[in-house]
């Protein structure tokens, strides 16, 4: 079993950037595929990023590519979700995952564990 906790949420303006982190603890990291997943106010909750085990491969939705960036450093058992050019529609949210399934996964029923979620609100 993995724990989850992600950090780095906040207020900031639209354009601004922020960067969510999500450290593991528990079993070995690197044994797991992670993404990460947002729920906006009456929304269900959207894919983002995923990453692969050894973070060697990433993609990333439509709504955030070119913008948006994941990756992972799994000496320190952490996540990352790098957000530049913030929209007012990116307010949500966002939760990190970890699957024991490999691969790029876009789907959130296939990841095992999850974070408690951590509030991003950009003003316009």
């Amino acid at each position: 079993q993995v724990q989850l906790v992600e950090s780095g949420g906040g207020l900031v303006q639209a354009g601004g950037s922020l960067r969510l982190s999500c450290a593991a603890s528990g079993r070995t990291f690197s044994n797991y595929a992670m993404g990460w997943f947002r729920q906006a106010p009456g929304k269900e909750r959207e894919f983002v990023a995923a990453i692969s085990r050894s973070g060697y491969s990433t993609y990333a939705a439509d709504s955030v590519k070119g913008r948006f960036t994941i990756s992972r450093d799994n000496a320190k058992n952490t996540v990352y979700l790098q957000m530049n050019s913030l929209k007012p529609e990116d307010t949500a949210v966002y939760y990190c995952a970890a699957s024991n399934t490999p691969g790029l996964l876009t789907t959130q029923f296939k990841y095992d564990y999850w974070g408690q979620g951590t509030q991003v609100t950009v003003s316009s």
